[in-house]
């Protein structure tokens, strides 16, 4: 976590607005009191990054009160957010985690940012993870669908995953040329 906390400090300290920023960056990023932490989740008026640095730290310590904070960044247009988020939710061991990333997932209304729940579905190995997946999947296969990348996501999870009730989506996006190698690789891993 450690590596992780230092380029999620770097990040932020990139937004920082003048000397009153700084010293909420520094003392968010040294804090020990997860009630301090769990704290900055609820005060209004403070920045985005302040909370991101609380849920973070709280989500990869195991405290629970971070899941809805992290849950939003997870959906956050910024993909930096939502890796951290990914990484702090994998790490919370919630049992909400992987019911929430496959809302997110298979929103049609966010797929622009369904990069990050989908892999984090994969990662999750969770009983949610497959069903999404191949819905998500199903969806991109459609002619002239622009999120190819989340398509790709998709295959190589459920190439993970090895799970044999993909095998009818991921048959279907061998015909589809950006997904071919991996679906083909996905599907030699199949039961």
């Amino acid at each position: 976590m450690e590596a992780d906390l230092e380029d999620l400090t770097r990040r932020t300290r990139r937004e920082l607005a003048g000397p009153a920023d700084e010293e909420l960056h520094r003392r968010l990023t040294a804090i020990a009191d997860p009630d301090a932490l769990a704290t900055v989740l609820t005060q209004s008026q403070l920045p985005l990054w302040a909370r991101e640095i609380a849920a973070f730290r709280l989500g990869c310590a195991g405290d629970r009160r971070s899941f809805e904070p992290l849950v939003l960044l997870l959906n956050h247009r910024d993909p930096d957010r939502c890796l951290s988020a990914s990484y702090a939710l994998s790490r919370l061991g919630d049992p909400r985690t992987a019911a929430a990333a496959a809302a997110l997932a298979t929103n049609e209304l966010r797929v622009a940012y369904a990069l990050t729940p989908v892999r984090l579905l994969t990662t999750l190995r969770a009983p949610e993870s497959a069903p999404a997946l191949i819905t998500v999947l199903r969806r991109r296969l459609a002619p002239g669908d622009p999120h190819w990348r989340v398509a790709l996501a998709c295959v190589e999870g459920l190439g993970a995953l090895a799970d044999r009730r993909g095998r009818p989506v991921l048959e279907a996006a061998l015909a589809h040329p950006r997904l071919t190698a991996a679906a083909s690789a996905a599907l030699s891993r199949l039961p």
